[in-house]
C-alpha cells in the first residue's frame, strides 16, 4: 500500500473509531443528545468537561480499545456524576483539582457492571499508565508522587489491582504516603455510590497531596528540558493543571441590550452611506495576492487532507440518489425489449435485462461566513486552507458554496461616527460604523477561479471590527435566493460581535442581542440550518448548532473530520 492508500486507511479507521465510539457513548450514557465533536463530548449543543487526563488518548497511536475505554469512562462520568456538585466542591490549587478530578472519574468507572466495560476501563488505564510511564515524567519526585496516587487511589476504589509494571517502582513512594494517606482511603471506596460523601473524602485526599506538591516544588530547582523530553510530556500537559481543553475554552460573552430591548423599531442603523460589498482579490495587488495564493497552497499540502475521501463524505451528507436511465445487460431487473433477439440467437443468454441507473445529485448549498475582526488575523493560513480544501472537495461533488467575511471599513465608528456627531449625538443611534461585507468566493465561481479570492484572506488590513448579526441576515439572504433543498449557513468566529463606537453610543450588548435574535430567528424558521464554528471559543450562547475547533490544527484532517461531524449531526437533527 503507498503512501495515499496508508493515509487514507488511517482516515477511515478514524472516522469509524469516532462514529462507533460516540454511539457507544449516547448508549452507555443512556442521553440520545450525547456525541463526540473533536475531542470534546457534547449533550445536545453545550459541551461537557469531562477533565481526566486518561479519557484523551492520543489520536494517531491509540488502540480501538483504548478509545472504547476512554468513551465508557465518558459515559460513565455522564451517567453517575452530578456536575453543579463537583463544580461546587472542586478546589483551588492545580494539584489539588488535577486529584479530586481523576478521583470523580475513578467513582464513576468503579459502578460499571458489565463485564466488556470493565475490561475497556482497565485496558485503558493500564494503556495511559504506560504511556506516562514511557513519557520520563516519573523520573521527578513530582511526577512519581502524581502517578503513585493516580495509581494506588484507583486500586483502592475499583478493587483492582495497581498495573503490575508499577509496583515496583511505586513502592517506596507509596511507603513514605502510608502515614498520611493511608486513613483516607477506605472512606472512597465506602462512599462509592454517594457522590456527597465521597467529594469529602476525596477533598481530603487532594489537599494532602497539594501539601505535597507545594513541598516538593519548593524544594525542586528548574531544569532545562531536551527537546524530545518536551515532546514526550506534551501528551500529560494536563497533568499539574486539569483545566484542559473543555475548560479552558473561552465561552462567546453574550448579554441583553437595555437599549435595544426597549426600542420599539428594534435594531437600527445610524446610516449605511458608507457600507460596501467588496470582491476581495480586487483589495490585493497581483504580486502580493500571488504569494498568498502560494502560501496557502504550501499550507494545504502540507496538511496533505485526501480531497478525494472528503468528497465521497460529503457526498453522502448533502447528495440525494437520482435516476439517470437505465444499465442494461444485467442478468436481473425488467426485462430489456432491445436485447430480446439475443435470445433467439442464444437460447442460453441470460442478459436480457436492465436496471435503473441512480446517481448522485447536490441537494444542497452551503455558505460559510468568516468573521475578519481583529482577532482573526493570526489563524487566517490556516484558515484560508481549511476553506480551499472544502470549496475544492464540495466543487467535486457539484455542490454549490460561497466563502463569504465580515469586518469595517474602520477602527472607531469612522465616518459614520463623524456624521453622528455632527447631527447632535441623539440617544441610541443604533450601529455606528462602515460595514466591510466581502466576498472570498461566490456560489458561482470555481475553486480554480476563486482561490485567488480565498487567498486574499492573508491580507492583514481586513481585519479590523465586527458586527455580526448584520453579516449573518446578508449571508442568509443571499442563501434564500438560492433554489437547491437544502441551505446551510456556517459561520466562523473566535469572539463575540465587538465595535467599539456602536458598543459607546448604545450599550455593550447591544450587537450581542442582535446578534442572538437573528440567530434564532433563523434557526427558528427552519428554511436555512445555521452552524457556529468557534475557534477555540464555545458559540453555544449563540448557535444551537455548534462546534469548537482547535485554532492549532486548522487545515488539517482533524479540523475537516471535526466539519464533517457536527454537518452530520445537524442534518440528523433537521430530519
Amino acid at each position: 500500500m503507498g503512501a495515499a492508500g496508508a493515509k487514507l486507511a488511517s482516515e477511515r479507521r478514524t472516522q469509524e473509531i469516532r462514529q462507533l465510539c460516540a454511539a457507544s457513548l449516547r448508549a452507555l450514557g443512556r442521553d440520545p443528545r450525547l456525541d463526540l465533536l473533536g475531542r470534546h463530548v457534547y449533550r445536545g449543543a453545550n459541551i461537557l468537561a469531562l477533565n481526566a487526563p486518561h479519557l484523551y488518548p492520543p489520536t494517531e497511536t491509540s488502540s480501538f480499545e483504548s478509545f472504547r475505554g476512554a468513551s465508557d469512562g465518558m459515559a460513565l462520568r455522564v451517567l453517575h456524576s452530578d456536575a453543579a456538585m463537583h463544580r461546587a466542591a472542586m478546589p483551588d490549587t492545580p494539584g489539588a483539582r488535577l486529584v479530586f478530578e481523576v478521583l470523580e472519574q475513578f467513582r464513576c468507572e468503579s459502578l460499571a457492571d458489565l463485564p466488556g466495560v470493565l475490561a475497556n476501563l482497565r485496558l485503558r488505564h493500564e494503556t495511559w499508565s504506560k504511556e506516562y510511564l514511557a513519557s520520563g515524567l516519573t523520573e521527578t519526585a513530582l511526577g512519581m508522587l502524581i502517578y503513585t496516587i493516580i495509581q494506588v487511589t484507583r486500586s483502592r476504589i475499583t478493587g483492582e489491582p495497581v498495573v503490575e509494571e508499577s509496583e515496583d517502582m511505586i513502592e517506596s513512594t507509596r511507603a513514605n504516603l502510608a502515614g498520611s494517606l493511608g486513613h483516607l482511603l477506605p472512606p472512597l471506596r465506602r462512599h462509592r455510590d454517594n457522590q456527597r460523601a465521597f467529594a469529602a473524602a476525596a477533598l481530603e485526599v487532594a489537599e494532602l497531596v497539594a501539601q505535597n506538591v507545594e513541598a516538593l516544588e519548593s524544594r525542586q530547582k528548574p531544569k532545562p528540558k531536551a527537546k524530545d523530553a518536551k515532546a514526550k510530556e506534551s501528551a500529560f500537559d494536563l497533568l499539574l493543571d486539569v483545566e484542559n481543553e473543555a475548560s479552558e475554552i473561552g465561552t462567546a460573552a453574550s448579554g441583553t441590550s437595555a437599549a435595544l430591548s426597549g426600542a420599539a423599531q428594534g435594531y437600527t442603523v445610524f446610516t449605511r452611506a458608507y457600507d460596501k460589498e467588496l470582491q476581495t482579490a480586487s483589495l490585493v495587488r497581483k504580486e502580493l495576492l500571488q504569494g498568498y495564493r502560494e502560501r496557502v497552497s504550501e499550507r494545504v499540502h502540507t496538511e496533505a487532507v485526501n480531497v478525494q475521501l472528503l468528497a465521497k463524505r460529503l457526498q453522502a451528507l448533502l447528495c440525494v440518489p437520482e435516476e439517470s436511465g437505465f444499465d442494461s445487460g444485467a442478468e436481473e431487473g425488467m426485462l430489456d425489449g432491445s436485447r430480446l433477439t439475443q435470445l433467439v440467437a442464444s437460447p442460453v443468454e441470460r442478459r436480457l435485462f436492465k436496471t435503473r441507473r441512480l446517481e448522485p445529485r447536490a441537494a444542497a448549498t452551503l455558505s460559510f461566513l468568516v468573521d475578519c475582526s481583529g482577532s482573526m488575523k493570526q489563524h487566517a493560513e490556516g484558515l484560508a486552507a481549511f476553506l480551499d480544501v472544502l470549496v475544492r472537495s464540495l466543487e467535486r461533488i457539484e455542490v454549490p458554496c460561497e466563502v463569504l467575511g465580515y469586518t469595517t471599513w474602520a477602527w472607531n465608528g469612522g465616518r459614520a461616527l463623524k456624521d453622528w456627531r455632527r447631527s447632535g449625538a441623539p440617544e441610541n443611534p443604533g450601529r455606528l460604523n462602515e460595514l466591510n461585507h466581502l466576498v472570498f468566493k461566490d456560489a458561482e465561481t470555481s475553486w480554480r477561479t476563486g482561490r485567488d479570492g480565498l487567498a486574499a484572506m492573508l491580507k492583514q488590513t481586513l481585519y479590523r471590527e465586527g458586527v455580526d448579526g448584520e453579516a449573518v441576515r446578508w449571508a442568509a439572504s443571499r442563501l434564500a435566493g438560492r433554489e437547491e433543498e437544502r441551505k446551510i449557513l456556517i459561520v466562523i468566529s473566535d469572539g463575540s460581535p465587538a465595535d467599539g463606537a456602536t458598543a459607546n453610543a448604545n450599550d455593550e450588548h447591544y450587537l450581542q442581542h442582535d446578534l442572538t435574535q437573528v440567530v434564532r430567528g433563523i434557526e427558528a424558521s427552519g428554511e436555512i440550518g445555521i452552524a457556529g464554528l468557534g475557534l477555540g471559543l464555545d458559540m453555544s450562547p449563540y448557535f444551537r448548532r455548534n462546534l469548537i475547533l482547535d485554532k492549532e490544527r486548522l487545515g488539517g484532517s482533524e479540523s475537516v473530520r471535526d466539519l464533517l461531524a457536527l454537518l452530520e449531526r445537524s442534518l440528523r437533527l433537521a430530519r
